[in-house]
């Protein structure tokens, strides 16, 4: 009896059918009986014939750094380091250059996404940002003031 229950409950699934529709180039099979549908009608129509361009609405995101410095430097401690950060860090960098973020790996010689030759740390100096491993190095918190960063600093959070 055990041995039933738990063949069923392993069994392996049948393979899905993939429609007649995606088979002949259609997203769906909705699409293929729609099509049916207008011939059997006598309309004439056109299948994907035209594209209609539009912009996705821009959207307000916010960026919380992990540490500000007193000399305007901004600290962003990662372990892992995923795509969506890599993107929203190239966005900031973008939209404010005065800002002066730096970033702080637990491992800087990780690849940014499994078997991929580019570290960490080869991201970072591809587009221009200063990083370390483990610790802020107390040479950025010695480094001296610049007015650009806190005046970039201030322009957004005042």
């Amino acid at each position: 009896m055990m041995i039933n229950h738990y063949y069923r409950r392993y069994k392996r699934k049948a393979p899905r059918k993939t429609s007649r529709g995606v088979i002949e180039g259609y997203h769906s099979g909705l699409e293929q009986i729609n099509q049916d549908h207008l011939k059997k009608l006598g309309v004439e129509y056109s299948y994907e014939g035209y594209s209609i361009p539009f912009l996705e609405p821009a959207k307000n995101r916010h960026y919380t750094p992990d540490f500000f410095l007193p000399n305007g430097i901004i600290v962003e401690t990662k372990g892992r380091f995923l795509v969506k950060d890599r993107q929203k860090h190239l966005l900031i960098k973008d939209q404010h250059p005065n800002l002066e973020i730096r970033f702080v790996f637990s491992r800087a010689a990780s690849p940014i996404y499994k078997r991929s030759k580019t570290t960490n740390a080869m991201w970072c100096e591809k587009y221009g940002f200063k990083w370390a491993e483990k610790l802020i190095p107390e040479e950025w918190i010695l480094e001296g003031l610049k007015k650009s960063w806190l005046d970039a600093l201030w322009s957004i959070i005042s």
